[in-house]
């Protein structure tokens, strides 16, 4: 964090935040106060979190799984309960791997099992441009491909059937859910990120249909879902002839589901 040779005013600002809302106001401030370097700049970037911003914009970063991971205006900020999915994915993966992260966001998923897993072949996918480039920033120096496109197009055509671990934090908001969603979400992350269809698992449905063929028999899909919605999106893998099983962390207030392609 850069060093200031101002004093602020702690209790002020944090006041100011708590009255806005925010529940970590303490915290807050000691990291707004750590990303500022004068006066002005402290009271530009309070502004601007008190109007709603999302922190994680304002420092330019969000911490995922013990790791500082860069987070751009508009791009998905990785959520504390998806350290749920990169444990389950890490648990099932195998020695050196071949992985794809769809719906990427800032790739913080991808960050994560890259130092985890060292994987022979990780890709990453997202459909938001945005995304792609604060992926591609996070991966940067990692032999890591990071593409374009809707969620195993942009894929090569030589790894359908091969991959052993396929891994999304798919958007699984229902559309109707959207508008419920904290402003902090709502107003400022893209709604391709959140908007999973009119039940929420429009997305994830089509991300496991996908995992039918690509994955090698034997591999294995690892999704984030809500509690909620785990035993419909159980039902429509078993449908596609995957072994799906329920992961919930309360802590976390997480749940994920792992799904294997028999074989």
């Amino acid at each position: 964090m850069t060093p200031t040779s101002f004093h602020p005013d702690r209790p002020a600002l944090v006041g100011r935040l708590r009255a806005a809302g925010c529940v970590f106001a303490e915290d807050e401030a000691e990291l707004l106060i750590a990303a500022a370097d004068s006066p002005e700049a402290l009271t530009a970037l309070a502004d601007r979190r008190v109007a709603g911003q999302p922190l994680e914009y304002l420092l330019g970063w969000a911490e995922f799984c013990g790791l500082r991971v860069a987070v751009d205006a508009g791009v998905f900020v990785p959520r504390g309960r998806t350290a749920l999915l990169v444990e389950a994915a890490a648990a099932v993966a195998g020695p050196a791997p071949a992985v794809v992260d769809l719906c990427c966001g800032s790739g913080a998923i991808a960050v994560a099992l890259a130092e985890r897993l060292a994987p022979r072949w990780l890709a990453a996918v997202d459909v938001d441009p945005a995304a792609v480039a604060c992926a591609r920033r996070n991966l940067a120096g990692r032999d890591v491909a990071v593409l374009l496109g809707d969620l195993y197009e942009p894929l090569p055509r030589d790894r359908r059937g091969r991959l052993d671990l396929v891994v999304a934090n798919a958007p699984y908001v229902p559309t109707a859910a959207v508008a419920l969603l904290p402003p902090e979400a709502r107003l400022h992350e893209a709604p391709v990120a959140l908007d999973g269809g009119a039940d929420g698992l429009a997305v994830l449905r089509r991300v496991a249909a996908g995992a039918v063929d690509w994955l090698a028999p034997g591999g294995h899909l690892v999704v984030e879902t809500s509690d909620r919605q785990a035993e419909a999106l159980c039902a429509s893998m078993r449908a596609l002839g995957l072994a799906p099983r329920v992961l919930r962390a309360p802590e976390w207030d997480a749940t994920a589901v792992t799904a294997r392609r028999p074989g």
